[in-house]
């Protein structure tokens, strides 16, 4: 166990914060199975910014990997550009 005063807020902080980016991961994750499941072209053209906002916050925050983001949104372009084909 931790002995420092300042070790103990550490301990507190880190578990505030690994609460946050669960939370934020988990949202994202699903807006993106939202998209992934619309048939509607329209439909994914109006979620696919809100979607790759939250993709670029999470690697902002370095919640996942810059690459790990860039290759989310490159797939998820692909998928709707390929509904209003």
């Amino acid at each position: 166990m931790a002995n420092h005063k300042s070790a103990l807020k550490r301990i507190r902080s880190n578990e505030a914060k690994r609460l946050r980016n669960r939370y934020q991961l988990k949202t994202t994750r699903t807006f993106i199975k939202r998209l992934r499941a619309t048939t509607d072209a329209e439909e994914a053209k109006a979620l696919l910014p809100k979607v790759i906002a939250m993709v670029d916050k999470l690697a902002k925050r370095n919640i996942i990997h810059n690459r790990n983001a860039a290759n989310k949104k490159s797939k998820l372009m692909k998928f709707v550009n390929g509904l209003s084909a």
